[in-house]
């Protein structure tokens, strides 16, 4: 092998080696950037309604959303599959309650939206140690478990961190 091919084997070796290197870079960037995500989606809106059933079946009359009944509220799962994994299903959740419902908290707002999350303790705890009022009961049922927080203006939020 002559100096002049031994030195562009040698330089072919390096940018190939440079290149892979920029590639892994990004990916380790990337895959950062997914830990560093709080909210991986939104899990369902629920609204407070003067007459629940009643608008439950005004929404399932005009708009065709088949509601179905629980615990005093209506809800209808809409599904959808996951985005990295396409053979596994995930679903929003529209639920209509009495203006009665506890499960607002005390938010004064007839709205909540839950937030799905990848890790809620971990989210907490960030949230906590930048000031943000958030409940410290954590509540485990048998799709996943649910924490809270308030913004600034009030309205309850639900976290919720998928099984």
């Amino acid at each position: 092998m002559t100096a002049m091919s031994f030195g562009l084997v040698s330089a072919a070796l390096a940018a190939t080696f440079a290149f892979g290197m920029m590639v892994q870079a990004k990916r380790n960037a990337q895959a950062d950037a997914k830990k560093d995500v709080r909210v991986t989606g939104i899990g369902g809106v629920f609204f407070k309604a003067h007459d629940a059933e009643k608008l439950a079946a005004w929404y399932r009359e005009h708009l065709g959303i088949d509601f179905q009944s629980y615990a005093g509220s209506s809800f209808h799962q809409f599904e959808w599959l996951e985005k990295d994994n396409p053979s596994k299903t995930g679903g929003t959740v529209l639920a209509v309650f009495p203006q009665t419902a506890k499960n607002f908290g005390e938010s004064k707002s007839p709205w909540m939206i839950d937030y799905r999350v990848a890790n809620l303790d971990r989210l907490l705890a960030e949230l906590k140690s930048e000031g943000v009022q958030v409940e410290d009961k954590i509540d485990d049922a048998p799709y996943g478990r649910f924490g809270h927080a308030m913004d600034p203006e009030g309205n309850r939020i639900e976290f919720w961190e998928p099984k």
